[in-house]
């Protein structure tokens, strides 16, 4: 709970009852991965409000929820912003570029007195938020929470339950290993706006991303094994250092999906069960590296995209529920306890959780 709401339960559950009784607004409503939010937010019974920049495309979604109020916003009108919002408890923000929305729906939000959350994978933008807004909503008690996803979100939960009671640690590194990689449009476009301004968490600072073709070795646990890898640059290495006492955070891929998205005949993804899901696996690794040991948490699942949903759909649960820790622009495992919110997730969306403590250190040599 916040420090207001702990020192006066009665208000708490108040609050908790009153935003329970109020829709959720998601920004981009139509998108590939946001339909899976839509989904997950009314399969758990929260009222939706569907908003976005293209009156089809909501009206096609909206035809399954028919419920669900429609708003037609750019992300550019404030207008249409604080008309879509008015009476939200929190703001889903799923439209990307980021960098084009991120800012605009938050300060809509704000605005609102909603939350607001995003599934950013935009580094930029993940900053800008955490730089600029954060200390305007924590006045007004208001959680802004970014790249609450498979891609900040997801890796900065692990790395959290890693870290368990160390203050600090010499290195943190997340290491993706997929068997593949079917880009979404909202990727491809991404991924085109975003060239050249990627960033990397070293020496204490974000730094240019250097955009390395050198290769190496990483054992992955099992199925996946020994992988070659690839540095990678991702939303995990802005929002780990914000609450995390570390000078490095490191992110690694296997090569496999590098070389699927890097490929422009690459399809997108395409559904292989009855919630939409694509047949793509994934496996997760969080090590945490201090002196000579190493802590490591690893979770494993399907749909990189899919499992985005059940992320931000349980944040927002546990910010309307009054179960966060901070008020303010907040990174995952600083908002909330890390191994309950794994935990929530897992057998369900996550097929694999596990955590392993004091084994000695690979370190390499220099």
């Amino acid at each position: 709970m916040t420090e207001n709401s702990a020192s006066n339960p009665s208000a708490a559950a108040e609050t908790s009852r009153m935003s329970s009784a109020r829709p959720v607004a998601v920004y981009g409503a139509y998108g590939h991965t946001a339909r899976f939010v839509v989904a997950e937010l009314h399969r758990r019974g929260r009222p939706v409000v569907l908003v976005g920049r293209d009156r089809a495309k909501l009206d096609d979604i909206g035809a399954d929820y028919p419920d669900a109020p429609r708003w037609v916003a750019a992300a550019d009108d404030a207008e249409a912003l604080d008309r879509a919002f008015t009476g939200a408890a929190a703001v889903v923000n799923c439209a990307g570029p980021f960098s084009e929305t991120t800012l605009a729906v938050a300060d809509a939000a704000i605005r609102a007195g909603a939350h607001y959350l995003d599934v950013a994978a935009e580094q930029a933008a993940t900053a800008a938020l955490f730089d600029t807004r954060s200390e305007q909503a924590a006045e007004q008690g208001l959680v802004l929470a970014p790249s609450m996803a498979f891609y900040g979100g997801l890796g900065d939960l692990l790395a959290t339950v890693a870290m368990g009671d160390w203050p600090n640690a010499d290195e943190i590194t997340i290491a993706f290993g997929l068997d593949s990689w079917l880009p979404t449009a909202g990727t491809r476009l991404t991924g085109e706006t975003n060239a050249g301004h990627h960033l990397v968490f070293t020496k204490g600072r974000l730094s240019p991303f250097s955009y390395s073709t050198e290769v190496s070795d990483w054992e992955f646990p099992a199925p996946f094994g020994k992988q070659q890898i690839n540095e990678f640059a991702t939303a995990d290495q802005v929002t780990i250092p914000r609450h995390l006492d570390t000078p490095e955070v490191r992110a690694v891929m296997n090569l496999a999906p590098l070389t699927d998205i890097r490929d422009p005949a690459t399809p997108a993804p395409s559904a292989a069960d009855e919630r939409g899901r694509s047949a793509q696996t994934y496996l997760v690794e969080a090590v945490v590296r201090r002196g000579d040991r190493e802590r490591r948490a690893v979770v494993a699942g399907r749909d990189i995209y899919a499992v985005t949903a059940p992320i931000v759909v349980e944040a927002v649960e546990r910010v309307l529920a009054e179960e966060h820790t901070a008020t303010g622009a907040v990174a995952a495992g600083q908002a909330f306890d890390a191994e309950s919110f794994l935990r929530a997730l897992t057998p369900e969306h996550l097929t694999r959780f596990e955590t392993f403590t004091e084994l000695p250190a690979e370190i390499p040599a220099d």
